[in-house]
């Protein structure tokens, strides 16, 4: 007795039904970008004994897969060396890298990476991520408004936060006497998409 190994036809029908239902349903993948450093700026600013202060860091890197009609699959991730923060003023600039601040030598970057991008208007968007810092790990929102135009990207956004949280400034820092605990954090990135 022979076992035919052949589906019947109606069967393959809705297995081939099932397949293309489930490639249809696989989100398309949003765009990579490349990072232009050398005409986009991740800064920071504060008050120190009531004066503003404001810096930046030099050297920084970002993985940014986006796109604004396939917002579910758009991630970014951007990576700080933190021993590359300036402010143009040298003590603070010899303070921050120490033990008391940033402690680069057990620290040396800080993370960002985004787990949902959400659009808020036209051409505004918020990204929602873990931002890690001195070991700490904590949920941050970037508001940020997106130019594009057709493969170049311009990004500007800005938020805050407490350094306490993240324990940058310890000993006679950890308190807003000298220094204030809500630090800006600005950033402002061009891109160019590169698939």
């Amino acid at each position: 007795m022979m076992i035919s190994t052949k589906l019947p036809t109606k069967t393959f029908l809705v297995a081939s039904l099932v397949v293309l239902l489930i490639a249809a349903a696989k989100p398309a993948s949003a765009a990579d970008w490349k990072l232009d450093p050398s005409k986009s700026t991740l800064g920071f600013s504060g008050m120190q004994t009531g004066a503003a202060f404001q810096g930046k860091f030099s050297k920084y890197s970002a993985a940014i897969t986006f796109d604004p009609d396939h917002l579910e699959t758009s991630r970014i991730s951007v990576t700080v060396d933190l021993a590359s923060a300036a402010t143009g003023d040298t003590q603070r600039d010899t303070a921050l890298p120490a033990k008391d601040w940033f402690d680069t030598a057990e620290f040396p970057q800080a993370k960002f990476d985004t787990q949902a991008i959400r659009q808020t208007g036209d051409g505004s968007y918020e990204a929602s991520g873990k931002l890690t810092l001195r070991g700490v790990s904590r949920p941050v929102v970037l508001p940020f408004t997106l130019d594009l135009d057709g493969a170049a990207a311009h990004a500007k956004g800005h938020f805050s936060l407490l350094r306490d949280d993240f324990g940058v400034g310890q000993g006679p820092w950890t308190s807003g006497q000298w220094i204030a605990l809500e630090i800006g954090v600005d950033v402002d990135i061009l891109a160019t998409r590169s698939n």
